[in-house]
């Protein structure tokens, strides 16, 4: 999330002033996690429903209509809380996941971005590539807390979609106690392979994009936009709301391309943790990575691995978008010195 690397007007000798990188070891680490918990429960809360209805259309042996349509019935036979089943579990275990997560990325990426400058990389260089291993780091350690809430909050997600053969599970708790005594612990880590093949590469390419975006936008856009810092005439400083807005589209961006290169891996993945099956032995249990593409591919063809695409591209930009604007302020509030959080590009 490095900001430094704007690039400078060619046709002036102006110099663009914009928020340095605040490191791991600029942040008061107990307020980083306890408003890190507040404002991401916020953010989670905010986008459940669009991932409620990304996850039934994956699901689902049959086309459903669109997502807008498919979420009003919901709400016509269920009220609102149709739209949160499951939230309360996908919750108590965002939380510690959260927290693994951005400890594993804000300590990589400082240890990498370090590393790669003395190595001799240019700046920009070293902020992709520390953006990268970072994302990759932190997915898969974030999996180890993640991959167990995925798989019964997309079950109390999918109860009730017509055409589905699934437990009926009365809340969180008695769905993990019938996972558990059906399939064993293992049960609970269903899909896990499959969302460390989805979810490393996915942050990897996210936090990469949304490096390189930041500095083609800045470059071609943000300098543009600065107010002139009244102390020097030569230097330009961006206001708050414009990097901000640099920063959500940027966000966007690198949240689309993620989601269209990992939509059938995503989909592959939920339909591996979600739905049950028979082995050639006729005994219970999740169906395998080529039962499942081959199920989807008679229900609809190829396509069909791209069921949800709209949703999910809709739920990771938005979610991209407030994430990248809620951590950056989530930093700032964190961070033990206030003072020259600018610097020169």
């Amino acid at each position: 999330m490095n900001l430094s690397t704007a690039e400078e007007e060619s046709s002036s000798a102006q110099e663009i002033h914009i928020p340095a990188d605040i490191n791991w070891e600029m942040l008061d680490k107990s307020k980083f996690f306890v408003l890190g918990a507040a404002l991401f429960s916020g953010v989670s809360g905010a986008l459940y429903p669009a991932v409620l209805m990304k996850t039934r259309q994956q699901v689902c042996h049959h086309s459903q209509g669109s997502c807008i349509r498919g979420a009003f019935t919901l709400v016509r036979h269920e009220g609102l809380r149709g739209l949160y089943r499951g939230f309360g579990t996908s919750l108590m275990g965002t939380i510690p996941a959260r927290a693994l997560y951005m400890t594993a990325l804000e300590v990589t990426k400082s240890s990498v971005g370090s590393a790669a400058v003395g190595l001799g990389f240019t700046e920009g260089k070293a902020s992709a590539a520390a953006n990268a291993v970072g994302g990759l780091t932190a997915a898969m350690a974030a999996q180890l807390v993640w991959t167990p809430v995925d798989v019964v909050s997309q079950r109390l997600m999918v109860q009730g979609s017509s055409g589905l053969r699934c437990c009926n599970y009365v809340n969180g708790f008695d769905a993990f106690k019938k996972i558990v005594r059906a399939d064993g612990v293992k049960g609970l880590y269903r899909g896990f392979g499959i969302s460390i093949l989805t979810y490393a590469p996915s942050n990897a390419v996210w936090w990469a994009s949304y490096s390189v975006a930041q500095r083609m936008v800045w470059g071609g856009v943000g300098c543009y936009v600065c107010k002139k810092d009244g102390e020097n005439g030569n230097a330009i400083k961006p206001d708050s709301k414009t990097v901000m807005a640099v920063q959500g589209v940027s966000a966007a961006i690198a949240g689309s391309v993620s989601a269209l290169i990992t939509m059938p891996l995503d989909t592959i993945k939920t339909r591996l943790q979600v739905l049950d099956g028979e082995d050639s032995n006729g005994k219970r249990g999740g169906p395998s990575i080529g039962q499942t593409v081959r199920n989807l591919v008679r229900e609809g063809g190829w396509t069909a691995c791209y069921r949800g695409l709209g949703p999910r591209c809709a739920s990771m930009s938005m979610s991209a978008t407030t994430m990248i604007t809620t951590y950056e302020f989530l930093k700032r509030l964190s961070a033990k010195n206030h003072d020259g959080f600018y610097s020169k590009s």
